[in-house]
């Protein structure tokens, strides 16, 4: 894998010597690739398309606090540990975190818009969709977000990973006992489900959708909840592929419970939306 893409040379200003990884790139890339998307949609729509830049500008500031914060809640105890260090850390971010805080300000940039607001979410359900594969491939170049262990065909190691696929790291941080037979054919590093790659194949999968009905009569506000379904529903499944220390409901884990309550919201709301709307989303 490649976590650290290069280093800024040393006469940079501020950063000079600083590693830029791959996760960083990723992440600025799939704001950029959210903001193009939205843009196309509102200027096919007839709206100002360089408005779009204005959700993203919201996009990322709520993405990235409202992701540190949840995990730091998640992690309360480094926290604790750690001090003020621990808030300042590489890495640490949650998407659902990044999601909640991220949605309530486009929201609000949204009713400052000239544009309906359940419009302006449509425009934006491709583009999350998109965005968020995107973004998964960053976890994978870096190493992080790595599911169980496997002797599968997909199985792969990350020896330099975020945190390594090693045997200790699996049992001890996640709480999960690997095969000896693994580790007798593997070593100390063991494959494991590549569930980033997972995400990146299924929510492009669902961006195709979203973008194929785009341009169809629905009410406003449906393509948005057809998105939350689907996006609750693939993030489910991924989750039992993934390796993680956060199983506080049994066998799932907290981002399990909120894609249920995603899901039963999204498929809620595109029944109540179901019947051709006032004006297709994407016809002008």
């Amino acid at each position: 894998m490649f976590p650290i893409l290069f280093h800024l040379p040393d006469w940079f200003p501020f950063l000079g010597g600083e590693p830029v990884t791959s996760f960083g790139v990723m992440m600025f890339a799939a704001f950029v690739t959210a903001g193009v998307v939205l843009k196309a949609e509102m200027t096919r729509n007839g709206y100002d398309g360089e408005r779009a830049w204005d959700f993203v500008f919201m996009a990322v500031i709520g993405g990235i606090i409202g992701a540190k914060v949840y995990y730091v809640l998640l992690n309360f105890d480094r926290l604790q540990a750690e001090g003020l260090s621990f808030l300042f850390q590489r890495g640490g971010m949650v998407w659902y975190g990044g999601f909640l805080l991220a949605a309530a300000l486009v929201l609000w940039e949204a009713k400052k818009s000239p544009i309906p607001v359940r419009k302006a979410m449509d425009f934006c359900a491709p583009a999350l969709a998109l965005a968020y594969a995107v973004g998964r491939i960053g976890c994978f170049l870096v190493g992080d977000d790595w599911g169980r262990p496997t002797d599968s065909w997909v199985g792969i190691a990350f020896p330099n990973g975020f945190p390594p696929t090693r045997v200790d790291v699996i049992e001890q941080q996640f709480g999960i006992t690997v095969d000896p037979e693994l580790i007798a054919k593997y070593g100390d590093v063991v494959p494991v489900h590549p569930t980033q790659l997972y995400e990146v194949g299924m929510s492009t999968l669902i961006f195709f959708v979203l973008w194929s009905l785009r341009k169809r009569t629905f009410q406003p506000g449906w393509l948005f909840a057809l998105w939350l379904a689907l996006a609750g529903a693939e993030r489910f499944v991924v989750e039992f592929f993934r390796a993680k220390d956060d199983r506080f409901f049994g066998i799932l884990t907290l981002a399990q419970i909120i894609s249920l309550g995603l899901v039963v919201v999204g498929v809620a709301w595109t029944i109540r939306l179901r019947g051709p709307g006032e004006t297709p989303a994407g016809a002008r």
